[in-house]
């Protein structure tokens, strides 16, 4: 048995990542986004059971952890999945598990 002493690096980039993901109600909202798809936090609510404000939560933290980008055009902040940083953390979480388990 190993002692650990720090997370390795391939994991402390992705912790954030899978805790936005470990929630359903931001599960769902990443689920909303078809393929390619910019999506402005209004049109995210209308197709929620959840209220702006809460949608507006989820989104924070799915933007801090990598898993949604967004870019103000005027008023509106449009979001669309980050399909390269997810598929890095997974990557790299799978890669650490085959070398080193």
């Amino acid at each position: 048995m190993k002692t650990i002493q720090s997370i390795p690096n391939e994991w402390q980039a992705i912790s954030a990542l899978f805790v936005a993901l470990g929630d359903e109600q931001r599960q769902r909202i990443l689920l909303a986004f078809d393929k390619d798809e910019r999506l402005n936090i209004l049109q995210i609510a209308e197709h929620s059971k959840l209220s702006r404000t809460a949608v507006t939560h989820h989104l924070k933290t799915l933007q801090h952890s990598g898993a949604l980008n967004s870019e103000k055009i005027g008023k509106e902040v449009f979001f669309w999945v980050n399909k390269s940083q997810i598929t890095l953390a997974i990557e790299n979480v799978l890669n650490y598990i085959q070398q080193e388990l």
